[in-house]
Order: C-alpha cells, then structure tokens, then sequence
C-alpha cells in the first residue's frame, strides 16, 4: 500500500483526530483497506467536500482517489475495524466491522467531528468468510438514498464519493466492485453497547456510555445520573428519527441493532426503498420474508432495539438491578408516547393544520385507510393537497373519499391561518420527488455501464424534494405493478 508521502494527499485537506481508537483495544482491531486494481470515481459529493473542509480538486486527482478506494493512507488516519454485536432479525450474534474500515475522524474548519469510513474496502478480521467488498450498484443506491434523505432534512450518514474498483464481486451474479465514503456523526450503534455488555466488563462499558456522551451528548456530562439520562436522550432521537421516516414513506429494511446509530442518524442503508401506494405491510428486502422491518413495524422494532441498549446499560443505571430495571423500563415505555405525539404533529402538518382539534386522529386514520383501500399514491397523494391539485385519481373519484375531503376542508377553515398559509406549510412537509424505485434502478444499470447520467440527471433532482419544477416531471410518476414485487438485497 502506498505511503501518504506526496503533496496531493496531503493538499486535500485532511485533519484527523481519532478518539475512537483511544477507546480500550477490545472495541476495535487495526487493520489497513485491501488495494483495489483500478480505481475509478464514480462520483464524489461535491457539497459535501466544502463541509468536510476538504479541497475537490485535490480528491478528483489520481492520488486523492487512491486515498477514496482504499489504496493510500492519508496522513493523520488510523484505520481501525470497528468490534460491535447485533440482534439480527432478532438473533444475537457477535459482529464486527466486515467490509468496512474506520479511517479516522475529520475535524472540520467549525471544529464539527465526523467519521470517515470506507466501505467495501476488503477483509478485516470480523469478516465471517465474506469477501469484504461491495458491488457498485449497492454503493451507489447507499449515495443516491443518503443524499436524497439528506434533502428531505432527515438526519443520515451521507457519501462523500463512490469509487469503482476494477474488480468483480460475486454475487446471485457476476457484479462490477466498488467503495463508498461514508460520512457520519459516529459509527456507534446500539449493537456496540451490546458487545460491551457480552463481555461483562463494567469498566469498559462506563468508558463507551462516557465515549457516547462527550461526542453526541455533552449535556449530560454534568448531570447527577448521566446513564439513564443518555438512554433517555437516545430514545427522543430514535423517536424523532422514526416518525420523520413514516412521514415520508421511506422503509429502512434490515433494522437490526447494529444498524441503529446512537447519534440518531439513519445509517446502513442496504436493502431501503420508499413507498409507491400507501400500504402500512410493505416491505421491499428480498430478505425479510416474515415482514418483520415492514413499513409499519418500525415504530415498534424501533423500541424493541432501545430495549436491547436498555439492558447493557442496567448496571449503569443504577446498582440495585430490580431499581435499573424498572428505570429502564420506564424509560422504554415513553418512546411511544414520544413517537405518538411527533407523529400526530407530522400528519397534521403534512394536512396543512397548525392547531389541534380532538378529532384530527379520526380524520388522518380515515385518510390512510382510504389510500391503503385504493392503494392511492402515497407521495403524490399528499404533495396534490399542497398544490391544491385536489382531486388525485383515484382518490378523490371515490365517495367515502369526497366525503372526506369535505370534513377536511372545513377543518381547514376553523384554524386562523389562511389557506395559503395552509398551502405553504404543506409544500413544506410534502416532497414533490422521491427515490422512485424504478429511477434509481435506471441509474444504477447506467453506471454499472459507465453511464454516469442517469445517475447525475436523479441525484440533481432528488437535491431539492420540495421544489416544483419542470425537470421533476419525469421523477413524479410511481412504476407500474410488476409481478413479482419490487424487491431489494443487502449487497453481501
């Protein structure tokens, strides 16, 4: 692998500290990227380089790739794989960082601190016989969602750049290879405390909860019970998080508590879609059968992975375990009613409805059973009440519907904000544009061909969701039924 030694890798801007490694070495293993044979960027997130504090044009050079494929080391880096466990499809297993490895932490001009990892970038100890790569069209899904759930304001991980590898991986088929940058607040998850918690060292998980703390909630640090606050604290994220998720129909897919950030940012985007008709059973991974990461198990899969934090934090918690558990579980218990009244605010909001009435919760559920009954488009359905198209076919067509529109009307004139203000707030809160399933599938067949412009043609739109122009016209429309369904696959 090559030194760091050259003026371009350097001029790129890179400013490493890395705090994570100087976590006890039980949560990591230091391991360098394997080299790829021919890197090739794909893309690279050009607003995202000025964020970083990192120079474009050094990364777009033969020697700034080379750092983005995993061939060169940028100086200040420390790579490490990072060691964490997992419920998943609720089996606990012992995991680890299998194809991806943990650069260092760039400190940005503002002195903001964010991960950089690469993906795809080879084996690392905690492979489990996988091959530790990644195909392209998984890595650029990953950039093309992230970014698109970057837009929307829903708090992610996001790609700095995807470069193609020159090499194959095997897959249900022969695939082109690549590696992803990804950008996050941390890597920590929920599984990481759960690995601390299986080796029953109390002193290294206070050292992780203390870690957590001072990178995403300083706050607590001063508070008299700073553990119970965190699970706390964690669970508003989780909570907030999850509902900006419903609201906009996107479905995550493999919601194992690895793949649960503690930042409260969406991460691990593998199998993940968004919702063409409203179905609250939809579920888009070739590998979730059973429909347990369905769109309306969310919410409650959601808390069912804080349970699992909840308990590897109990001796933290408090000493007495019959006293920690019930901290916990009261804990656990407030994230529904966290999630119902964000929630209800969110559909209230998407309505264009900025007061409470007692029967708004009647009138949205009516509202969804009707899509759900005429498998109405979820996306349009919503954006035609802030362009006051009005009438969605075959929404609007239907009588139960009529009626409802009408109780929705009034409704509208009984708050003391007019209905151009009504109007504003939904354009607001409802995206004219999404992943559609079908378009992302198109970009990712033409880059796979080394056509780049579907790609940049999607990304350009999905870039300002809100907005009502004429290039999202094409973007608008949902696929027609297919048979078989729509499916995705993790990329492993």
């Amino acid at each position: 692998m090559s030194e760091p030694t050259n003026s371009g890798v350097k001029a790129a801007g890179w400013n490493f500290d890395n705090s994570y490694s100087r976590l006890p070495s039980s949560f990591f293993v230091r391991v360098s990227p394997v080299p790829v044979a021919a890197p090739r960027l794909v893309i690279l997130n050009h607003n995202l380089v000025g964020t970083l504090g990192l120079n474009d044009d050094a990364l777009r050079a033969p020697e700034g790739v080379e750092v983005l494929a995993g061939n060169r080391i940028p100086p200040g880096s420390d790579p490490l794989a990072q060691a964490y466990a997992g419920h998943q499809f609720g089996h606990f297993t012992m995991l680890g960082d299998g194809r991806a490895i943990l650069l260092g932490e760039q400190l940005t001009p503002p002195g903001e601190r964010y991960d950089i990892q690469l993906k795809g970038s080879g084996q690392t100890p905690f492979s489990r016989a996988g091959d530790g790569r990644a195909p392209l069209g998984a890595m650029l899904r990953e950039h093309i969602i992230s970014e698109a759930m970057f837009a929307l304001g829903i708090p992610t991980s996001r790609s700095l750049a995807v470069v193609a590898t020159g090499e194959p991986v095997y897959r249900e088929t022969v695939l082109p290879g690549a590696v992803l940058t990804r950008i996050a607040a941390s890597h920590l998850r929920v599984g990481t405390f759960e690995y601390a918690a299986a080796r029953d060292n109390k002193e290294e998980l206070q050292l992780l909860a203390d870690y957590c703390i001072s990178r995403h909630y300083p706050a607590l640090a001063s508070v008299a019970d700073p553990y119970p606050a965190l699970l706390e604290e964690i669970i508003i994220r989780q909570a907030g998080l999850l509902v900006q998720w419903q609201l906009v129909g996107f479905i995550h897919g493999v919601m194992n508590t690895d793949n649960t950030a503690l930042s409260g940012e969406t991460i691990d985007y593998g199998p993940c879609a968004f919702m063409d008709a409203y179905d609250p059973a939809t579920v888009f991974s070739s590998i979730d059968r059973h429909g347990r990461y369905a769109y309306a198990n969310q919410p409650p899969i959601a808390q069912w992975n804080l349970a699992r934090l909840a308990e590897s934090l109990l001796p933290l918690i408090d000493p007495d375990p019959d006293r920690a558990l019930a901290i916990a579980r009261e804990k656990i218990a407030a994230f529904t009613t966290h999630f119902q009244q964000l929630q209800l605010t969110g559909w209230r909001q998407k309505l264009g409805l900025f007061n409470a009435e007692a029967e708004d919760e009647s009138l949205i559920e009516e509202l969804l059973a009707g899509m759900q009954r005429l498998r109405a488009d979820f996306t349009n359905t919503f954006r035609a009440f802030a362009d006051g198209a009005g009438r969605p076919d075959p929404l609007f067509e239907d009588d139960d519907m009529i009626r409802w529109q009408s109780r929705w009307q009034a409704r509208l004139g009984r708050q003391p904000q007019s209905l151009a203000e009504a109007g504003t707030l939904m354009r607001s809160r409802n995206p004219a544009v999404i992943p559609r399933n079908h378009r992302v599938e198109e970009a990712l067949v033409a880059a796979e061909q080394e056509d780049d412009q579907p790609l940049q043609r999607l990304l350009s739109v999905l870039a300002r969701p809100y907005d009502d122009t004429p290039e999202q016209t094409l973007y608008r429309s949902p696929a027609p039924p297919s048979d078989p369904p729509y499916r995705t696959f993790c990329g492993t």
